[in-house]
């Protein structure tokens, strides 16, 4: 299964204890099924914070991929970082977070496979969000 869509709640987060420092910019996520995924963007400290998060209906261990590419601005680079993961019932995980310029623009992507299922985000942040 594949989807591309909204849903974690900013609510969730919270409870999560994943606050961001300054305002949440966007968000990114697939949300329907038993595997979610969120990239949510934020500001900290004059750069642009995203997370890549993960949460499911049951206990699940599974593999992401979190991409991120500069597409606008000073220079040029692609960051990725990937592994394996588990999460809880109902409890978002944080699997990883880039601190980026704030100048630039930005596409994220997460992609998760967990217990025969997959889920995918994307999101673009920085410019004039």
């Amino acid at each position: 299964m594949f989807r591309i869509g909204k849903s974690l709640s900013y609510a969730a987060l919270g409870a999560a204890g994943l606050g961001l420092a300054g305002a949440a910019l966007a968000s990114g996520n697939a949300g329907e099924g038993p595997l979610r995924c969120e990239i949510v963007a934020g500001t900290a400290g004059g750069m642009i914070s995203l997370a890549a998060l993960a949460e499911s209906d049951a206990a699940l261990g599974g593999t992401y991929r979190f991409t991120v590419e500069s597409v606008a601005g000073p220079g040029g680079s692609t960051i990725r970082q990937g592994g394996g993961f588990s999460v809880a019932p109902g409890v978002p995980a944080e699997l990883g977070r880039v601190m980026l310029g704030a100048n630039g623009i930005y596409d994220a992507r997460l992609e998760l496979a967990a217990g025969g299922e997959t889920a995918r985000c994307e999101e673009r942040a920085g410019g004039a969000l």
